[in-house]
């Protein structure tokens, strides 16, 4: 589990998160939803480390994060897989090497025990027989799901997903949610999910945290998101219908 407690953040002038807390459990997927620039990334960006609060706690597992000391923090970090918004796999490596690279840096794993390690968690997303391809030579939507081997390869405890679906075509990125929903639940991981597909936020929105202009305006789940008297989130549902509309014409 993961908690957030009073996140704030300021660039400059310009405040982009306000107090922001929530509780992201274990074995759920666990989503972060908004209109673009209204502070999703950077509140995943604030959980995992890569910037740090102006104010507030991340909590893993309740180990205090945000001002750990530097060993804490590698331990943790250690346990963090990340599936990037375009998959950010190295064009220079090979399928092998690209899911193997958290292995060759964070383990002291034999070649052997690698391999074993990378051929499972390839098999896991349905990718057998892709070893020696290079990223150019797989779809968009393989290449997800190589980012998403990648991600489980050090036996992750937490995953992050930046807008995993982009890009993709619809029938793709259901599938792609699926198995982020199948993962997480199997390996009872706590995944976190920042996206703006209300396809997406209605088929695996287990937990939903809504943003607007850096406010949480809205928790609750996929069965009672419909129901919202949150004016914002009620605009955000019909901006996305009519966008899916637009483009299915």
């Amino acid at each position: 589990m993961i908690e957030i407690e009073n996140i704030s953040k300021s660039f400059d002038d310009k405040q982009v998160l306000y107090g922001i807390s929530g509780r992201f459990e274990k074995g759920k997927t666990n989503l972060i939803i908004g209109a673009s620039g209204t502070g999703k990334t950077v509140l995943l960006k604030c959980i995992v480390g890569l910037i740090k609060p102006d104010e507030g706690n991340v909590f893993y597992d309740g180990r205090e994060f945000t001002n750990a000391d530097r060993d804490l923090k590698t331990e943790i970090r250690r346990e963090i897989g990340m599936l990037f918004q375009g998959g950010a796999l190295f064009d220079s490596k090979t399928v092998q090497q690209n899911v193997m690279f958290p292995l060759d840096v964070l383990t002291t794993m034999t070649p052997s025990d690698k391999l074993e390690r990378v051929n499972f968690c390839l098999e896991r997303v349905g990718l057998e027989n892709v070893n020696k391809k290079m990223p150019s030579e797989i779809s968009g939507g393989m290449k997800k799901r190589v980012g998403i081997a990648r991600a489980l390869v050090n036996n992750s405890q937490y995953l992050f997903c930046d807008e995993p679906n982009s890009g993709l075509d619809p029938q793709t990125a259901i599938m792609i949610d699926n198995l982020i929903q199948e993962i997480t639940d199997e390996y009872q991981i706590t995944t976190i999910v920042v996206t703006h597909d209300m396809n997406s936020v209605m088929e695996i929105g287990e937990y939903i945290m809504f943003l607007h202009q850096g406010h949480k305006v809205w928790e609750g789940s996929h069965e009672n998101i419909s129901r919202t008297e949150a004016k914002e989130l009620q605009e955000f549902i019909f901006a996305n219908k009519l966008m899916r509309t637009i483009q299915a014409q």
